[in-house]
């Protein structure tokens, strides 16, 4: 089993900066691929961001130039880095640990609230 701990969620104006982490512990498989996701009200969930264990990264569009997701693999932790917020980057944001050898398995967080005032 495989728990993940997200911190650093928060209210902040307009333009400002947050920093997610999250955190793994359990039976982690080595290759893996951490992300964030994120999910806003009447809204369908959407990818922010992936890192494989090997550091590729993908962005969704909405935050290319403003997000930056990073993992420090021997903490089993992977940080958001988010700049330049705005209002319609409102959302509950959750932690996916995803694992794709053999059968595919996922794992979530419990989400953190991120909060952009205008």
């Amino acid at each position: 089993q495989v728990q993940l701990v997200e911190s650093g969620g928060g209210l902040v104006q307009a333009g400002g900066s947050l920093r997610l982490s999250c955190a793994a512990s359990g039976n982690i498989f080595s290759s893996n691929a951490m992300g964030w996701y994120r999910k806003a009200p009447e809204k369908q969930r959407e990818l922010i961001a992936r890192i494989t264990n090997s550091g590729i990264t993908n962005y969704g569009d909405s935050v290319k130039g403003r997000f930056t997701i990073s993992r420090d693999n021997g903490k089993n932790t992977v940080y958001l880095q988010m700049n330049s917020l705005k209002p319609e980057d409102t959302a509950v944001y959750y932690c996916n640990l995803a694992v794709r050898i053999g059968s595919p398995q996922d794992w979530w967080g419990q989400g953190t609230q991120v909060t952009v005032s205008s």
